[in-house]
């Protein structure tokens, strides 16, 4: 029995499933289309009627798209074979700079921007044909940019409304950075996922010798902006949790941001215990390494830097050497945002797939099902440390 039969519940589909994949989450989808593929082969549907057994079963559930370019860059969306009454799940990596395309005999690395735009030109093509469009969008297009502080944009919360406006009925999204960016769309369905269950289970799968308990183990924000998801980790791992206040020099900005004077400190002492620094994002990763520099001077012992996005923007240079002066211990991501090999060949990197965990999302939002189970992995956290324990 697949694992994800008590989600669906023997339910119908809403609709004939169709996946796609655009290029910038290829591999992503293909591993998501192997799960429904499996699980679907196994499933009892004598319960369907004719109409929805059809299609039901394939080989592949992907409908294959394209986006070609122009010499001047422009594109265009098109699709392979017919989506009339498909329910659409469309995945785009926002942050795959390795995409690269020909502009006016230059070569163009894809930006945010390009892969949003691709992603439109795909539901454009859609043209309203589909029974119903959902967009997984793991890195949430511009949500650094969710709120106004001056005369400026705001990106994140006009890209939700356009795409609301072109048919979009479902946004997924991993860990936005402020989920009240949600706001902007009230009557259309938006969830950030949490993939703290894949954390945990790829550390336990990975260090045999973790002593998950209040007085050898601690989790820590490196700031007040991440403070609920370490105080969520906090509470379903029974631990303590302490979190760091960045002082920043705001008469000054530094490439586009304050730059930080201090990391204050605010817990109880981290003192010959293990620490799990908990993070949406690690941009160039400076933060994070200050932080566990902090974390060091106060005799931490081994620190695991874990977050949703490593994104490594300055490279893995820092890191490498954090890692020789023994600095961190472990450096833990998910497998949503584009992973170049050097990051995969790491010794000390721990590699999330959350391949099946986004397979059985798409399974129950197309049966019509709750996924508010999925949403909230409490139980299932704890029975993995329970699991964990009774090995050692």
């Amino acid at each position: 029995m697949p694992s994800d039969e008590n989600y669906v519940k023997n339910t119908p589909s809403y609709g004939s499933l169709g996946l796609i994949p655009l290029k910038s989450c290829e591999e992503l989808g293909k591993r998501i289309d192997e799960y429904l593929v499996k699980w679907r082969a196994n499933r009892d549907t004598e319960t369907y009627d004719e109409v929805l057994r059809q299609g039901y079963k394939l080989d592949s559930y992907i409908v294959e798209a394209n986006v070609p370019r122009f010499g001047t860059g422009e594109a265009k969306g098109t699709l392979a074979q017919s989506i009339r009454g498909l329910d659409l799940f469309i995945m785009v990596d926002v942050t795959n700079y390795s995409l690269t395309y020909s502009l006016c005999g230059h070569t163009n690395h894809m930006s945010p921007d390009d892969h949003y735009s691709d992603m439109k030109r795909i539901i454009a093509a859609v043209g309203g044909k589909a029974r119903r469009i959902t967009v997984i969008i793991p890195f949430l297009y511009e949500s650094r940019q969710h709120r106004r502080t001056s005369r400026e944009s705001l990106d994140c919360a006009l890209a939700l409304q356009e795409l609301v406006a072109m048919g979009v009925t479902n946004i997924i999204t991993f860990d936005a950075h402020d989920p009240r960016v949600q706001n902007a769309i009230p009557l259309s369905g938006f969830e950030t996922v949490q993939p703290s269950y894949q954390f945990v289970k790829g550390i336990l799968n990975n260090v045999d010798d973790i002593k998950i308990d209040p007085d050898h183990l601690m989790i820590i924000s490196p700031d007040e902006g991440a403070t609920d998801r370490a105080v969520y980790l906090a509470g379903v791992l029974g631990v303590d949790m302490g979190m760091f206040y960045k002082r920043r020099d705001y008469s000054k900005v530094v490439d586009g941001r304050n730059p930080i004077v201090a990391h204050e400190f605010l817990g109880s002492s981290v003192e010959g215990k293990d620490v799990f620094i908990v993070d949406d994002m690690i941009s160039s990763g400076e933060s994070m390494i200050d932080v566990a520099t902090e974390l060091k001077k106060r005799k931490a012992a081994r620190i695991f830097l874990i977050s949703t996005f490593g994104l490594f923007t300055n490279g893995l240079e820092k890191f490498d050497k954090a890692y020789e002066e023994g600095l961190i211990y472990r450096l833990v991501t998910t497998n949503l945002t584009y992973q170049t090999p050097d990051l995969l060949e790491r010794e000390y990197y721990i590699n999330c797939d959350m391949s099946k965990y986004i397979a059985l999302i798409v399974d129950t939002l197309n049966h019509d099902c709750s996924i508010s189970d999925l949403l909230n992995p409490y139980d299932r956290i704890r029975n993995l440390v329970k699991s964990y324990n009774s090995r050692k």
